[in-house]
């Protein structure tokens, strides 16, 4: 029991720890100070099981309302949210080369060898779309990590790994 419990929590951190990176847009003359309550688009498609949504959109939903936003029926910003899964190409390759110095000649052949799968990885797209005012002005694109067969707490963890990072950048710093 010990044993599991040391695993599963070690699984936890090394896939919470894995590496989020994160794209930001934004429109420039947004006001974000405007932006007090939210919502979700109704006919939202996230990509997901039904299961990881509701855990990313409670990831979300803590995330902002720990910013001091509030969901609610009449909202001053809906939120569309999209995934999509993708596999890395594996890196082999084969090269040649041919080289000499004074009278002797020499070459040589190198071949890579793909070890492993192909490390699978998922990008989700956060929108943050004012339909009243200015349409689309906040964008977040986070890839990272992903493992299909995670167990129901690796996965909650990773949300909210995810949803730390993108909120990090909302609202965006100002300019100076």
């Amino acid at each position: 029991m010990k044993k599991s419990l040391f695993l599963i929590g070690l699984s936890l951190m090394i896939i919470s720890c894995a590496t989020v990176r994160v794209n930001y847009d934004y429109e420039k003359a947004t006001d974000f100070n405007t932006y007090k309550t939210y919502n979700y688009y109704s006919d939202m498609n996230t990509g997901m099981s039904e299961l990881d949504s509701r855990r990313l959109l409670d990831a979300l939903d803590a995330g902002l309302q720990a910013k001091g936003m509030t969901l609610s029926d009449s909202p001053d910003f809906l939120i569309n949210v999209k995934s999509s899964t993708y596999h890395e190409a594996q890196r082999s390759n084969m090269g040649v080369g041919v080289g000499g110095s004074g009278g002797n000649v020499g070459g040589g052949i190198s071949i890579g060898i793909p070890v492993g799968q192909a490390k699978a990885n998922r990008e989700i797209v956060f929108e943050f779309v004012d339909e009243n005012k200015s349409g689309l002005f906040w964008q977040a694109i986070s890839e990272s990590a992903y493992q299909a067969n995670a167990k129901p707490e690796v996965k909650e963890s990773q949300f909210k790994a995810i949803v730390e990072k993108v909120l990090s950048g909302y609202p965006p710093a100002p300019k100076k």
